[in-house]
């Protein structure tokens, strides 16, 4: 994947706070593979599978949630090889799952696989693979989203 996108391209971008720029390279780029991009001392562009994170160093790191929501960001992915090797890695890595790979929504039409990072500061990340590409936007008729 080009780190340079198109003008027919579309990239997403995320920015999130972060204690030090140590750490979050020790997790992200380290532990799951990001590329790194432009660094200044207060911040740190990150490459994740196409979107553009960008780690601002603040000291007002946010309160931990108690669960995983509201908040948290992560990747879809469209190959469940590409989803058990990030989890392979998480766990070669010893990051810190908040939950552990499992199945979600098991035998119905949402089903898919997902694991939960937490990073050094508290953010949390979800990655998955959806059994059905066509569950990651569509199936708008079937009312579940996320864990009761």
């Amino acid at each position: 994947m080009s780190l340079i996108p198109t003008a027919s391209s579309t990239v997403f971008h995320l920015a999130f706070p972060v204690g030090n720029l140590e750490e979050t390279k020790a997790f992200y780029i380290e532990g799951l593979g990001a590329i790194s991009g432009r660094e200044s001392p207060g911040a740190l562009i990150l490459n994740l599978y196409g979107t553009q994170l960008v780690a601002h160093v603040t000291r007002e790191i946010e309160t931990p949630q108690r669960g995983i929501y509201p908040r948290h960001f992560g990747v879809v992915f469209g190959a469940l090889q590409d989803w058990q090797d990030l989890c392979d890695r998480a766990q070669a890595k010893r990051l810190t799952f908040y939950q552990e790979a499992r199945v979600r929504f098991g035998g119905e039409p949402l089903e898919h696989r997902t694991f939960f990072l937490a990073d050094p500061f508290g953010n949390l990340l979800e990655f998955k693979h959806y059994a059905r590409p066509e569950a990651v936007f569509g199936m708008v008729g079937v009312g579940k989203i996320g864990d009761a």
